[in-house]
């Protein structure tokens, strides 16, 4: 059925921890991503069946496989804690027709030796809200961690109440975490050997380049400052920046306390447990820096002396920034409409910015108002002579830009929690026919549209769904 590697597996024992998904009860296909299967290689008839069902649940190992939990740390909101997978468990990698290795993980799979007091499972409600969000910010265009499958369990868990229990099943380029590396440094292990492993998998161009740790860095962190770019730009907001949530390939990873904003702020904050406003919208770009400053020094004497391995860091946090910066700017020109990011043009994206602030806007339901024109009364003068200024300036072709970078549906908070609710009560339409919807965002269907009134959700929290 796979066609399975375990290329982590070969590393030092010190770096993972072999254990064995913990057989379920009762297990049944909740929901199932046929398009992604076949994308891996996969036969969807057979990956779909009774026995890939055993797969999926965690209750057998198909051939090829060999189940570990991946060690890793985490500053977590700016502390160290020593983490690794508590409840998730690597089967493998499978490799595409193409030869490209995926990871194929079990979330929610059973206790490993990570999972500290947990109990190793996961909830049937955040296991879909992972599942729908990555699913949508793939079609979005947005690198990400993706879901090939939610199987429920037949059991309960307890989180405040009984809820049921669910498997998510997560394909990645790689499950490797700023706090992998972190975890190395930390315990005395050999940082070249994970560091050449990350090259070959991510990077195979400069395996045995000049100063190839150097190097590395600035191309990991030229990615992440293109990723947390797309992310501001379609107004989503992470939640949980913490070092174990920065992958080395630049895949959006963890949807636990995630949301889109609905009126634009740039103070916004989702997450339940982020008090003090870490992790809030305007603050996504500095924790990316900060986090690939945790990255730079667990490289350590790799990158040289204190003084080499200052300014090697240094030199990466310029690559972050400079890209970061070069692609937030070109993809809000083009959701305005403009194919670069003039000077003329950032002057209008701070003054549409401004007013969206000013006039408590909805974010993503601006840019669509000036994609289809439609007036309507609530317009103030203000947007209506700000949205005539946008609309003669980037003349013709504006349209064309605008509808092709601006989505007609997406993970709306309200759409989110209506299709997860009623799916948890069994009516499962909703979800079906969001999912459906979601795979073309940018085709403007009658159908999306009539979802665009999808309301606000005042004072929406989020939770990390352990």
């Amino acid at each position: 059925m796979f066609n399975f590697d375990n290329s982590y597996e070969r590393l030092p024992g010190a770096f993972f921890r072999k254990v064995e998904p913990t057989p379920v009860a009762q297990p049944s296909f909740f929901i199932t991503n046929p398009l992604l299967a076949e994308e891996l290689g996969l036969n969807p008839h057979a990956l779909f069946s009774e026995e890939g069902l055993e797969v999926l649940s965690g209750n057998a190992l198909p051939d090829g496989a060999s189940s570990i939990a991946m060690a890793y740390m985490g500053h977590q909101f700016g502390y160290p804690a020593i983490l690794g997978d508590g409840r998730a468990i690597l089967l493998g990698e499978q490799v595409t027709p193409a030869g490209e290795r995926m990871d194929i993980q079990l979330k929610g799979a059973g206790q490993t030796p990570f999972s500290r007091m947990g109990d190793g499972r996961a909830a049937l409600g955040p296991m879909l809200r992972e599942y729908i969000l990555s699913e949508a910010m793939h079609h979005l265009g947005v690198p990400t961690t993706r879901a090939l499958a939610v199987v429920t369990t037949g059991q309960t868990v307890f989180r405040n109440q009984r809820v049921e229990g669910a498997v998510l099943t997560r394909v990645a380029k790689s499950h490797l975490r700023v706090g992998t590396f972190e975890w190395v440094a930390q315990s005395g292990g050999d940082i070249n050997v994970l560091l050449d492993y990350a090259i070959k998998r991510h990077d195979p161009d400069l395996l045995g380049a000049d100063d190839r740790a150097a190097r590395w860095l600035a191309r990991v962190a030229a990615r992440q400052g293109e990723l947390i770019a797309r992310w501001m730009a379609l107004g989503f907001v992470h939640g949980v920046m913490n070092t174990d949530n920065m992958t080395i390939s630049g895949e959006t990873i963890d949807y636990g306390p995630c949301a889109f904003l609905d009126t634009f702020s740039p103070k916004t904050v989702f997450s339940s447990i982020d008090q003090l406003g870490r992790y809030r919208f305007e603050n996504q770009a500095q924790i990316g820096a900060y986090n690939l400053t945790k990255l730079g020094e667990a490289l350590g004497s790799v990158l040289g002396d204190e003084k080499a391995r200052e300014e090697k860091i240094n030199a990466a946090l310029n690559a972050y920034a400079d890209a970061f910066r070069t692609s937030y700017f070109r993809l809000l020109a083009r959701r305005l409409g403009f194919k670069d990011a003039t000077d003329a043009v950032c002057e209008l994206i701070n003054q549409w910015l401004n007013l969206l602030l000013e006039e408590k806007l909805d974010y993503n339901e601006s840019f669509l108002r000036l994609t289809h024109g439609d007036r309507r009364d609530d317009w103030s003068d203000n947007f209506a002579a700000l949205y005539t200024k946008i609309i003669t300036a980037a003349g013709d072709g504006g349209d064309a830009i605008r509808r092709a970078n601006n989505p007609a549906i997406f993970p709306r908070n309200y759409l989110v929690e209506r299709a997860i609710q009623e799916a948890e009560l069994g009516d499962k339409s909703f979800l079906l026919n969001f999912m459906e919807l979601l795979e073309d965002p940018y085709a403007h269907t009658p159908e999306q549209m009539a979802l665009r009134d999808a309301p606000a959700i005042d004072g929406y929290k989020t939770f990390c769904g352990t």
